[in-house]
């Protein structure tokens, strides 16, 4: 492996470029290191928040599957097909962003509000019973937290790539790029130092043949 010290001039004004960069390099790696904190923090707000979504999901389909039952006792299975059938619609899912710590991450809502009035799900209120009105509307409030906890997993998704992908530039720099930086200057300074000492040497002999010659005459 070639040397980092390799095509360098042991120059003062290549040493002193060399002490800007590595300053540089070490505020960078500072910043690098407080984004790279101040996003864990966020990540781990942001799965504990996850984590509720789930549970709520969860508990939400359970009882939507129970009302369902229900209905299908009182309403019969037909009943419930025929209700089904008649309340179905699109509905249409806008994803927005935002940012997080200059992470864009996603906000995930429908064109259309989710829970509905009874009178607006479409099957007849006549031929139904209220059971049949509380399964509406325990899956609807389930769709809403399906949503919801879909927007979460991908913030979670996306903040943890930010991380990684900062903790790399913050190793990087760290065990990279300023040990190079650094290594490089201190070659500088010890071929400098030489250089002087060599001068020194010079200039030393050249005095004592000037002071020789002096004698001499």
């Amino acid at each position: 492996m070639a040397s980092t010290t390799e095509n360098i001039q042991p120059t003062r004004g290549e040493l002193l470029k060399l002490k800007r960069r590595i300053d540089l390099a070490k505020r960078g790696h500072e910043l690098l290191r407080e984004k790279r904190d101040a996003l864990v923090t966020e990540f781990f707000d942001n799965l504990d928040m996850l984590k509720g979504k789930r549970e709520d999901v969860e508990e939400k389909l359970e009882e939507s599957f129970e009302k369902l039952v229900e209905a299908k006792v009182t309403d019969g299975s037909l009943e419930l097909e025929k209700s089904a059938d008649a309340s179905t619609r699109d509905t249409n899912i806008e994803v927005d962003s935002r940012n997080i710590m200059g992470v864009k991450v996603p906000i995930v809502e429908a064109s259309d509000d989710i829970e509905r009035k009874v009178s607006e799900r479409g099957y007849s209120l006549q031929e139904t019973s209220a059971t049949m009105d509380e399964a509406a509307e325990t899956f609807e409030k389930a769709f809403q937290a399906i949503l919801e906890l879909a927007e979460a997993e991908e913030i979670v998704r996306r903040l943890a790539q930010e991380i990684e992908k900062t903790k790399r530039r913050v190793n990087s720099l760290e065990y990279v790029l300023i040990p190079r930086l650094e290594e490089s200057r201190e070659y500088i300074e010890m071929r400098l130092e030489e250089q002087e000492r060599e001068d020194k040497f010079r200039l030393k002999r050249v005095k004592q043949k000037i002071e020789r010659e002096e004698a001499e005459a």
